[in-house]
């Protein structure tokens, strides 16, 4: 003979022959997640899409610049030439890093807008029809 198996609270019934209580955490996750109001959202201005990438662009733009004006420092002036010479590039780096991450971030919103664009044209096309 076969053991029906047991259930993990350790009850007779097993598993299948509890009646399920149904559950709207799944359905109360989506519609609370970020994502969903992307998708809904009739149109958003310039600035809302692109303020992340354009403050990322500006500060490795200063960044740079600064490390560009202390390394420079490191040749005019002969007292800390050292420490000049250490966080002048450093700064560099840091700038160019970041400039350089906002200015690929740019065109790669451009084509996820674009691609946004085309699904809400497919699914208009799908309801259509």
């Amino acid at each position: 003979m076969e053991i029906p198996p047991r259930s993990p609270d350790g009850s007779e019934n097993s598993p299948q022959c509890k009646e399920l209580v149904p559950s709207n955490t799944g359905s109360t996750l989506c519609m609370s997640s970020r994502s969903e109001s992307m998708w809904t959202s009739a149109s958003r201005s310039r600035w809302d899409i692109y303020h992340k990438p354009v403050i990322v662009v500006s500060v490795g733009a200063a960044i740079f610049l600064f490390g560009t004006v202390i390394t420079s420092l490191s040749c005019f002036l002969t007292k800390n030439k050292n420490v000049y010479k250490m966080s002048g590039p450093a700064f560099l780096s840091l700038g160019l890093m970041l400039l350089v991450c906002g200015l690929v971030w740019i065109p790669i919103i451009r084509k996820k807008q674009k691609q946004r664009q085309k699904s809400q044209f497919l699914q208009s096309l799908k309801s259509f029809f």
